[in-house]
């Protein structure tokens, strides 16, 4: 159990256009295990493109092992992806705000132990322009 899960995420853009950042939006599925979605927050850790340039949101979501997601977006102005590019490291973390409440990350959807570099994941996904263009929803 953790009170702070911490997701770090990179983007590559393994298209042939260049992509502007700010039309791009990340989704991490997790459980609440128990804490009121109004009580969540949101820190940046470490953001190449710069922890100013990044906004967070949590939603609700009903899926297997999701009830809610963190949402990361990119604001006007924070750059562009060329093709082959990376966004470089973003490393989050969430918790409850009175850090009051626990998170089990082994029953949440985007939650992978084994993975501790970067590597395609598909249960964390990508949206250009509000379109999903990379992973799956749980």
């Amino acid at each position: 159990m953790d009170l702070t899960p911490e997701p770090s995420f990179q983007i590559v853009n393994d298209g042939t256009a260049t992509v502007d950042l700010s039309s791009l939006t990340i989704r991490y599925f997790f459980t609440k295990d128990g804490a009121p979605a109004s009580d969540l927050g949101f820190s940046c850790d470490f953001a190449q493109v710069g922890c100013g340039q990044i906004s967070s949101t949590f939603g609700s979501w009903t899926g297997t092992n999701a009830d809610e997601y963190l949402e990361l977006s990119f604001l006007a102005g924070s750059g562009n992806l060329a093709p082959g590019a990376s966004s470089g490291l973003i490393e989050a973390r969430f918790h409850a705000i009175d850090y009051a409440y626990t998170f089990t990350q082994t029953n949440d959807y985007s939650f992978d132990a084994t993975k501790t570099s970067f590597t395609p994941w598909m249960n964390v996904t990508l949206y250009q322009d509000g379109l999903l263009v990379w992973g799956a929803e749980p």
